[in-house]
Formats: C-alpha cells, sequence, structure tokens
C-alpha cells in the first residue's frame, strides 16, 4: 500500500488547492463606435475610437 514517507506541510498543500494559478479569460465589451470587441478603458484597435473620441488615426 503506498504510504507517504513525510507529512505534507499546512502551506504545500494550500497552495495545490488554492485557485490562483488558473487564468481567466480577458473581459471583452463591444466597442460604442464601431462595435468590435475590445478591452475596456483602452483605445479601440480597430477604429482608434476612445470614450467617443478619436485618439488614434487607424488606416484602413
Amino acid at each position: 500500500m503506498a504510504v507517504p514517507k513525510r507529512k505534507t506541510g499546512k502551506a504545500r498543500k494550500n497552495k495545490r488547492r488554492s485557485n490562483v494559478w488558473r487564468m481567466d479569460a480577458p473581459t471583452l465589451v463591444k466597442c460604442s463606435h464601431c462595435g468590435e470587441y475590445k478591452r475596456p478603458h483602452r483605445v479601440c484597435p480597430a477604429c482608434g475610437f476612445y470614450n467617443d473620441r478619436e485618439v488614434v488615426k487607424v488606416e484602413a
């Protein structure tokens, strides 16, 4: 029968059980100008608008 040689420490056990290591998918919102999905609070990479103002000129 398999028996551990040493006791697993509390810190080691809790690190293994924690969910910190899981990655979440990034939050996406629709751009109010063009409707493309973008990260919140960032300039839209498709149209260059942020907060209903053109911040970056995007070439077609």
